[in-house]
């Protein structure tokens, strides 16, 4: 086959692809086209989750006659002119693509009236055909209209998600500008009902309108700067924390990325104050001179390589951690979200011997079955000056890890055996147990479910409630049966068997995060391992739960008779030996 020149509409169907995945990519472009404009205030408008309609309406700049139908042209721009301006790029948009390619694959209409224009102007464009200007009615700014996203590719269309779900994309979308820009007034409308109504208002106005009033209440204000480098805007305390990572919000120059790097960096600053399960919350400006950065990497500008990513790494992690170690105990109070948990280690300070008792005394017994331990407690100290044997116990040899003698700070199990001391971490161990044993329980295709006493009710994302609406046989298949309640509301009615005892709300809200982000197929083939993991892990017993010898015993033995129980599901050891002749050392016994 000779090789030929592609039509020009077909490299915008194809630019499309890479840059207009979902409405939710075609609004995030319309919106920062308004926002490189100028614009003040800005409208949206969508319809069935904006694949039948999305408009945006703004009062910035506006497009002159002669320039509207070069607006629409691939690789047309006013942002930049050569190369040097692309390596200095501060403009939101400036590769020229998004108009072309979203006008490509929709029924496009654009209007717009310059400052000192008598009136409008409107091109339309069906399908990448553009027609000429013609007069219209029309305030200074800019509207577009996107009609019919896909309409001439289904092939990509039908992998289009529900109308819930693709708006819950483009909320997102909105959320990130309205943070990014609480100087412009903005509104979102669905289908004639309007969701959001922003005026303009201060940063921290925005995030409380945006994120809620107890993220806001949680927030710590950061601003810390060197020569070219500037972080500054908002992080929520430790104790206000997510399942998720719903509400971490971090812009380069304006721009909303996602940075592995800058995630790292964040990571590491909350690594000794936030349990490694729980995730942090924060709305972050990141300013840096756009020399220093390059934004030219991905389709959808949402990635960025820094000239010197171990210097902006170092910066990140020392601005956060320097603001953290300003949150004192007593330095005010920060009430904690319905989302959040108590850390392990503020528990631990807070509890003392008595304390501790109370702390635990309505907990639920561990799901798990061991043998009485007084016959096993005459075998372990056989021959010793322990208890003595009774003669209806068998000469049975004492099992591997031994028989539990103490639980350590809340944290630890210990155990004597033959070899002398094992030190077990219990949550890591049970988190083990719990992972094999759902793994074990879907390969059979059977994770058995157990009903709600009470059905737990929960406030919920609209991805939240499309990822149900769409998903209820593999979650089924997982274990879960979960509704929607209302237009905010889900109820959890049953959750796997194995995991009961854990938090029916959290343990929801991660497989919903899962599956909305990945997709069910995907959760239940290739992240299946994942998934299960972050189920075992909400199951697991808990720091600082007390244990009875019997659980303590039980648990053991359990561990015994699963695989790979050496291991917690992130590598780490579970358990380790101490010999005697360790112990013999330490304390100079016969020497």
């Amino acid at each position: 086959m000779s090789i030929q020149r592609l039509s020009d509409l077909l490299i915008d169907q194809i630019a499309a692809g890479e840059v207009v995945d979902r409405p939710a990519a075609a609004l995030k472009e319309l919106l920062e086209n308004s926002l490189d404009a100028g614009a003040s205030s800005v409208q949206v408008e969508l319809q069935s989750g904006g694949v039948k309609q999305i408009k945006v309406s703004d009062d910035g700049a506006g497009i002159a006659r002669d320039d509207l139908a070069l607006a629409l042209a691939r690789h047309a721009t006013s942002k930049i002119a050569s190369l040097e301006d692309l390596e200095r790029v501060a403009s939101l948009g400036f590769r020229g693509e998004a108009l072309a390619s979203i006008a490509a694959i929709s029924h496009f209409t654009l209007t717009s009236r310059a400052a000192d224009d008598q009136h409008a102007w409107r091109v339309e464009s069906d399908g990448g055909r553009t027609s000429s200007p013609e007069p219209a009615a029309a305030t200074p700014g800019t509207a577009v209209e996107v009609r019919e996203l896909y309409y001439n590719t289904p092939a990509r269309r039908k992998f289009l998600r529900t109308e819930n779900t693709e708006l819950a994309h483009c909320e997102e979308t909105f959320t990130r500008i309205g943070l990014s820009r609480p100087d412009v007034a903005l509104t979102l409308q669905h289908n004639g009902r309007a969701l959001q109504r922003l005026p303009i208002q201060s940063f921290t106005q925005r995030c409380t309108a945006l994120l809620g009033e107890e993220f806001a209440a949680a927030a710590l204000a950061l601003d810390h700067g060197t020569p070219g480098l500037r972080l500054h805007g908002l992080i929520a305390s430790p104790s206000f924390n997510r399942s998720a990572r719903d509400y971490q919000y971090f812009f380069v120059n304006g721009r909303c990325v996602r940075d592995r790097l800058i995630a790292h960096a964040i990571r590491e600053a909350f690594h000794d104050v936030l349990h490694h399960e729980r995730h942090p919350a924060f709305v972050l400006f990141f300013d840096i001179d756009p020399a220093r950065v390059d934004v030219n990497v991905h389709p959808t500008k949402s990635e960025v390589r820094f000239r010197d990513p171990q210097a902006v790494h170092r910066f990140v992690f020392h601005a956060l951690q320097n603001t953290l170690a300003q949150s004192r105990a007593g330095a005010g109070a920060m009430p904690v979200a319905a989302d959040a948990v108590t850390t392990p280690v503020a528990m631990f300070a807070a509890s003392d011997s008595a304390g501790f008792a109370g702390t635990y005394a309505r907990q639920q017994p561990m799901q798990l079955t061991a043998r009485h331990p007084t016959a096993l407690y005459e075998i372990m100290f056989a021959g010793s000056a322990a208890p003595t044997i009774r003669d209806d116990v068998p000469d049975t040899a004492p099992p591997p890890l031994g028989f539990a003698l103490a639980q350590l700070s809340g944290v630890y199990i210990l155990a004597q055996n033959q070899a002398g001391l094992v030190i077990v971490d219990m949550h890591a161990a049970h988190e083990r147990i719990m992972y094999e044993k759902l793994k074990s329980a879907l390969d059979r295709s059977e994770i058995p479910t157990q009903t709600l006493l009470i059905p737990a009710t929960l406030r919920a994302s609209r991805l939240e409630l499309a990822v149900v609406e769409e998903n209820a046989p593999a979650l089924q298949r997982l274990g879960f049966e979960m509704a929607v309640l209302g237009p905010e509301a889900l109820v959890v009615r049953s959750v796997p068997a194995p995991l009961q005892d854990a938090d029916p709300i959290d343990l929801a809200r991660d497989v919903l995060r899962e599956i909305g982000e990945f997709g069910a197929s995907r959760v239940l083939q290739e992240r299946r391992d994942e998934m299960l993991s972050t189920m075992a892990c909400h199951a697991a017993v808990r720091a600082n739960r007390a244990l009875t010898l019997p659980e303590m015993n039980a648990l053991l033995r359990e561990m015994e008779a699963t695989d790979r129980s050496g291991q917690c599901n992130h590598g780490r050891p579970t358990w380790t030996q101490v010999a005697l002749s360790e112990l013999d050392r330490m304390f100079q016994r016969g020497q």
